[in-house]
């Protein structure tokens, strides 16, 4: 059976910094203990440029955050492992989801596929979405346990939606823990 691991936006910017929380603090070493056990894993960045406060996402959220270079825009240094014997990819992506994403897991026909990252109520749920229209045969699961939102109430409603999808959703009694 071939797996893949969706990592979403698991950088500075929304584990410390600016849009950072203790929720998402606290799954980093869960998500950190899940990159080993499958050989391919995707990352996505939220990525943005110095015209953000600009753009549609930056008039309704005017926090610059992940702009393209800066620490805040990396991926978290503990989720810096040895992938020497993993398939690593990562997909820079300029709004919440990404088609470019999709297209890549569709054209790869993994079995099944498991997303972790943040925020569960933005870019997780909407990368969700997004695969299940791309992959409606796959088994697409996200992991509760590894995934935060901005409050509990978008957190559980984010899980709600991904459910009504027929995306599966497990540890979900470990969520926020």
């Amino acid at each position: 059976m071939k797996k893949a691991l969706v990592v979403i936006d698991m950088q500075n910017d929304f584990i410390t910094g600016p849009l950072g929380s203790p929720q998402a603090r606290a799954i980093v070493p869960k998500v950190a203990e899940k990159l080993k056990v499958y050989e391919d894993v995707i990352f996505t960045r939220d990525t943005h440029d110095e015209q953000y406060l600009e753009t549609s996402e930056g008039k309704r959220l005017p926090v610059p955050h992940c702009l393209k270079d800066s620490e805040g825009w990396q991926i978290a240094g503990e989720l810096d492992v040895d992938y020497s014997d993993l398939n690593i990819r990562i997909f820079d992506k300029g709004t919440f989801g990404s088609l470019e994403l999709a297209e890549f897991l569709c054209a790869r026909r993994f079995d099944e596929v498991e997303l972790v990252g943040l925020v569960s109520s933005v870019c997780v749920v909407s990368n969700a979405l997004i695969l299940r229209t791309y992959l409606p045969e796959t088994k697409i699961t996200v992991d509760a346990a590894c995934t935060a939102g901005v409050t509990d109430e978008d957190y559980r409603a984010s899980l709600c939606v991904m459910k009504m999808c027929h995306i599966d959703i497990i540890n979900e009694e470990l969520s926020n823990e």
